[in-house]
């Protein structure tokens, strides 16, 4: 494990490589086998950490071209990609994709496009789904101009998809915090363009209730909360798109306790080292990837437990 830092020294920043287009998408597998994504080309990408290398694993196609966004890795090593033209896809460590569920979800509607997801310690995949209908309708997000609220929640369980939620303006960042004994309790899903944190109480596989503001990102900038992760001690990291910080949130959220400076303006996501306290960062000015180390470990992901 890295060295713990200090609470009055600003974490260290370390480039480990730029140039994947929209960077996006950090997560390591159960063997701390590295992937990413870079929405602007469509393109999955296994990066070996140690060479700070990005090495193709595919590009996904079915009758448009994907934008995955967002990924978590199950016990077998399987990813799991948000994808924002494409819904959910399954990909495979040898680079073989398939579409989850042929686009429909439980109640017969045509999936939505996906931007985020993280699976709970059962095994149910919780997805923030803010674009209009999957390829090959056409191409819409519920954070243009219009500001149509049409952005949705999904719950992957039982090769089931459920829709948990909806109306929400561009739902993006997703995280679930788990009790001491390992049960899902909250929900936290960001609406970026209104700087919201909405938390719901987890009731069940693909059930919530209570929902609630958690948090506000502070600021007036552009913006707001993209992707985020727990830590061990139940404080929530988020990526603060356009502001160049990381804001670190308390348990029990509000105000955040702590604002990381990072050396770029957009951090899109951010995901721990799996029994570290690592934390790998992707951002879009230089559709790169950094990593600094954090006071606590990450919050055991699924694949770990």
């Amino acid at each position: 494990m890295a060295s713990r830092a200090a609470d009055d020294v600003e974490p260290k920043f370390e480039k480990v490589l730029e140039g994947l287009q929209g960077a996006e998408g950090p997560v390591f597998d159960k063997n701390g086998n590295f992937f990413m994504v870079a929405p602007d080309t469509g393109e999955i990408y296994n990066v070996n950490l140690q060479e700070k290398r990005a090495i193709l694993l595919c590009k996904p196609k079915i009758e448009d071209a994907g934008v995955p966004a967002g990924c978590q890795c199950d016990k077998e090593g399987n990813i799991y990609v948000a994808d924002m033209r494409l819904g959910i896809l399954k990909v495979t460590q040898s680079g073989y994709f398939t579409q989850v569920l042929a686009k429909i979800d439980n109640e017969g509607r045509i999936m939505q496009g996906c931007n985020d997801c993280i699976f709970d310690y059962e095994g149910n995949l919780w997805i923030t789904a803010p674009a209009g209908e999957i390829a090959p309708s056409q191409y819409r997000r519920s954070m243009e101009a219009s500001r149509e609220p049409f952005g949705s929640l999904y719950c992957l369980t039982n090769e089931e998809v459920i829709r948990i939620d909806t109306g929400i303006f561009f739902p993006n960042g997703i995280a679930v915090k788990h009790n001491a004994s390992g049960k899902a309790e909250m929900l936290i899903v960001a609406e970026t363009p209104t700087k919201l944190l909405w938390a719901y109480d987890i009731d069940g596989p693909g059930r919530v209730k209570n929902k609630r503001k958690w948090a506000t990102l502070p600021g007036e900038l552009e913006g707001g909360a993209d992707g985020m992760d727990f830590d061990d001690a139940g404080s929530l990291l988020v990526a603060h798109w356009g502001s160049g910080v990381i804001e670190v949130f308390p348990p029990e959220g509000g105000t955040p306790t702590r604002r990381i400076k990072c050396p770029f303006q957009h951090p899109s996501n951010l995901h721990f080292k799996p029994n570290s306290n690592i934390v790998y960062v992707t951002e879009h000015d230089f559709h790169g990837l950094w990593k600094f180390d954090w006071l606590t470990c990450g919050q055991k992901q699924f694949c770990e437990t």
